[in-house]
């Protein structure tokens, strides 16, 4: 049985929202909240997703458990169904997201058989915790350095929300704009969106509301084919020479 309408407004009223607060939220117009929870109509798969993300809950549980008849449970809330693929020994890959499948990302995200055409492989290394879903996003844009435009950064998958650590890099598949790569800082709480900030000073940090974000993934590493020139300029370069900068003005003041 389908319990998707009684589980909207139970977890809007859980949370403290009203049919325009939540509408607000997820981008939509509060006649269709309204609406959802009376069944007379019934949510696409994206407002679908980004209520699984707002609730934290998976959406098989949304869909299929009437949440108000369940007792309470301690423990961390519920977690988002991800798509992925497997070996023939059920062994989980870790599956390759060029920048050139960026836009069919958005939209076959959910879609197992778009997951399963994506380049996948194994990795065994170490840092790779076996149990944990890995994935592999190409970043274009300088608004990361010192990460390079095409870049391939390694990501752990957030189940949600709540485990976001404000100042780490994630890659953040929003409606909106797709894939990008930025520091996160969790908002969620205060005013429903999350603050993105670019390594790259001459980007403007700016927000998302939780409404468009569709998944996230922590960066844990990154792989690039450019490799550094003898003469590159690094931070321990760079630092060296700033202190040699200070120092020397303060001869210069002594010696006034």
């Amino acid at each position: 049985m389908i319990y998707l309408q009684q589980n909207i407004r139970y977890l809007r009223k859980k949370s403290n929202l009203t049919q325009e607060q939540l509408a607000e939220k997820l981008g939509l117009k509060r006649p269709l909240i309204g609406a959802y929870e009376e069944g007379r109509a019934v949510p696409r798969l994206l407002v679908i997703q980004q209520l699984s993300l707002l609730f934290e809950i998976s959406i098989d549980r949304l869909l299929t458990v009437n949440l108000e008849a369940e007792p309470p449970q301690a423990g961390n809330p519920d977690l988002k169904v991800l798509t992925t693929v497997v070996d023939a020994q059920n062994e989980e890959r870790i599956c390759i997201v060029p920048v050139k499948a960026a836009a069919g990302y958005l939209t076959g995200l959910a879609d197992p058989e778009y997951v399963a055409e994506l380049p996948h492989f194994a990795l065994p290394v170490s840092e790779l915790s076996q149990g944990r879903t890995y994935r592999v996003f190409q970043i274009k844009g300088d608004s990361m350095l010192p990460v390079p435009p095409g870049a391939y950064i390694f990501c752990d998958y957030v189940e949600a929300l709540s485990g976001i650590r404000n100042g780490k890099a994630y890659i953040i598949i929003t409606a909106n704009d797709g894939i990008v790569y930025k520091r996160v800082y969790n908002r969620v709480k205060d005013d429903g969106t999350l603050l993105l900030k670019s390594d790259n000073e001459e980007y403007e940090p700016y927000s998302v509301p939780v409404s468009q974000v569709l998944e996230v993934w922590q960066a844990i590493g990154f792989l690039t084919f450019e490799l550094p020139e003898a003469g590159d300029m690094n931070m321990e370069k760079l630092s060296s020479m700033v202190f040699k900068m200070q120092e020397e003005l303060k001869r210069l003041k002594s010696e006034e």
